[in-house]
């Protein structure tokens, strides 16, 4: 079985384009169904509020250190670029907060088979609903909707379960040298960072195999 893991946060534009070009490089994988996948925790902004005031665009200005309107062309930029990968976003709505509690549901959703659906809903709730993605009743709600048992969730949210699976990931990612994401790693021999063409994840993860099978002949 090989094994996929995906450092990324539901944040990040090119992080929801990463996860658009891997599920096509993987569909186009000859050895599919023998893939294991695992979304790994990074945040960008660890320490940001729950819910931050004012848009992205002045938080963008405020953090590159650009003006409002450089910081609009390129939110404008990404939204083509978005679009491109068959993906919807509305920066204008964009409700900034801490990630780390979605973090932790993805976590339980690990538990339940269910992390791509629950990461894909939390990427669509932030960017094209423009939901308030660190609120606990949010992420509550769309939780659910994505197929996470209501009481699980509600504990989750309640505690501090799965902070130190979360802080163990993006301790794991620094012992990488990550330091971007979306970043994919295969058995932790063979890696891409960025949000590379389905193309070039599908080389990798064909590299991947036919490095496996070598290894497997050689020890035969």
């Amino acid at each position: 079985m090989m094994h996929v893991e995906i450092w990324s946060d539901v944040v990040c534009p090119w992080c929801y384009i990463g996860k658009r070009h891997f599920e096509a490089a993987l569909a186009g994988f000859e050895a599919r169904d023998d893939v294991q996948v695992t979304y790994r925790s990074f945040q960008l902004d660890p320490d940001a509020p729950r819910e931050s005031e004012g848009d992205l665009a002045d938080r963008m200005g405020a953090r590159l250190g650009g003006s409002r309107e450089e910081a609009l062309a390129r939110l404008d930029s990404m939204t083509e670029r978005m679009r491109g990968a068959g993906i919807e976003s509305h920066f204008d709505q964009a409700r900034v907060g801490n990630t780390r509690d979605a973090h932790r549901l993805l976590h339980l959703a690990a538990q339940h088979g269910a992390q791509s659906a629950v990461k894909e809903r939390f990427l669509k709730a932030y960017f094209t609903e423009g939901e308030a993605i660190g609120r606990a009743e949010t992420l509550q709600r769309i939780a659910v909707e994505a197929g996470l048992p209501a009481d699980e969730v509600a504990d989750v949210l309640s505690g501090d379960r799965f902070a130190i699976e979360v802080e163990d990931d993006q301790q794991v990612a620094r012992s990488l040298g990550i330091n971007g994401v979306p970043f994919f790693v295969v058995d932790r021999a063979y890696g891409a960072s960025g949000a590379q063409p389905p193309e070039a994840l599908l080389e990798l993860l064909r590299q991947a195999k036919a490095e496996s099978a070598l290894d497997g002949v050689s020890e035969g």
